[in-house]
């Protein structure tokens, strides 16, 4: 028996979830959400069946030729869990229709810790998701550094986390809005909100995080600072990075260069050009002082993509740890 999944906000994040979950022989898509008739809603009307999420606007749709099967109320009532992929905030307004049609919910990074049972992090708390019916899976900036830190806490007693992240302005479809030209502190009463982000998954790190926005929408870059107790073997780190599917190691030997290279490889190597994996340069990774050096770069607009197949599974305890997450990887070709 498939579990049932509802898209609610078919854009950036919903789009590929909902070809992820398509992959998966444990889980099915029933249909997805759109506010209006645009591309995206004429997309995903094709693809997966479409409702509206705002009820009184599926005239609007029909007005546009755009198929519409009935409301979000309607999905719900097909459906066994429902992925809010809605903006910021939207999410936990959404939240009492769930509660209301009974239906598990998982959230994204753009919602308060408080809207779920947790937050969720596949490498670092899978088991705290397991049969829940609230999880919120966090920000691509959370989970790229989630991932990093989970590796390095099974290795070593970590003393102290600074990271500094220098923040895509905004994902590359969205024209009415950016950075032109200038760089914003964000916040600019500093410390950033990703450090405690970081703890809703990984309570015992000790972390400051700073971050700013750039004008470029291709992808966020993290310098990470870690203080570590004792010795700290570099080829070890890397070996370790080396053989978690979810990280990927770049080398600038190899001409990565940049962001703009990172993107160009995936580009090449995906479909989308969706790197669901931590992009890690090879020669960042340094121990000097007590201290571990990493340079890594986030691809926003897809690497929470696995962590919200993983959550269903834990969820709807499908599958343990390891099991769900080769699972995942195996059919969105992370390697």
């Amino acid at each position: 028996m498939k579990v049932k999944v509802a898209i609610n906000g078919y854009g950036t994040i919903g789009k590929r979830v909902a070809d992820a979950v398509s992959l998966q022989d444990d889980m099915e898509v029933v249909g997805v959400t759109k506010t209006k008739p645009d591309f995206e809603a004429r997309m995903g009307a094709e693809k997966y069946g479409l409702y509206a999420a705002i009820p009184d606007r599926v005239k609007a749709f029909e007005d546009a030729g755009i198929e519409v099967k009935g409301t979000i109320e309607d999905l719900l009532e097909k459906a066994d869990i429902v992925v809010d992929c809605s903006p910021g905030k939207v999410g936990a307004e959404n939240k009492p229709l769930y509660e209301k049609a009974g239906v598990k919910a998982i959230f994204q990074g753009g919602e308060k810790a408080h809207v779920a049972e947790v937050s969720f992090s596949s490498l670092a708390n899978y088991d705290d998701a397991v049969g829940k019916s609230f999880v919120r899976v966090v920000s691509c900036n959370t989970t790229g550094l989630a991932r990093v830190l989970s590796i390095l806490r099974d290795m070593y007693e970590l003393r102290k986390v600074r990271a500094t992240m220098i923040r895509r302005v905004v994902d590359p479809k969205e024209d009415k809005k950016g950075l032109v030209n200038g760089i914003m502190p964000d916040p600019v009463k500093l410390p950033s909100h990703h450090a405690e982000d970081v703890k809703t998954v990984l309570p015992d790190v000790n972390i400051v995080t700073t971050a700013f926005k750039v004008p470029t929408t291709l992808m966020h870059l993290h310098s990470i600072a870690v203080e570590i107790d004792g010795n700290v073997s570099v080829d070890d780190v890397i070996s370790r990075f080396d053989e978690e599917p979810r990280i990927m190691l770049f080398s600038k030997e190899e001409g990565f260069t940049s962001t703009a290279k990172i993107i160009e490889f995936a580009r090449e190597y995906r479909l989308r050009y969706d790197l669901f994996e931590n992009a890690v340069w090879r020669e960042s990774i340094n121990f000097h002082d007590g201290e571990l050096y990493i340079t890594q770069a986030i691809h926003q607009e897809a690497i929470v993509v696995p962590e919200n197949i993983d959550a269903i599974r834990a969820m709807f305890e499908l599958a343990d740890k390891q099991e769900s997450m080769k699972k995942t990887n195996r059919t969105l070709g992370i390697a």
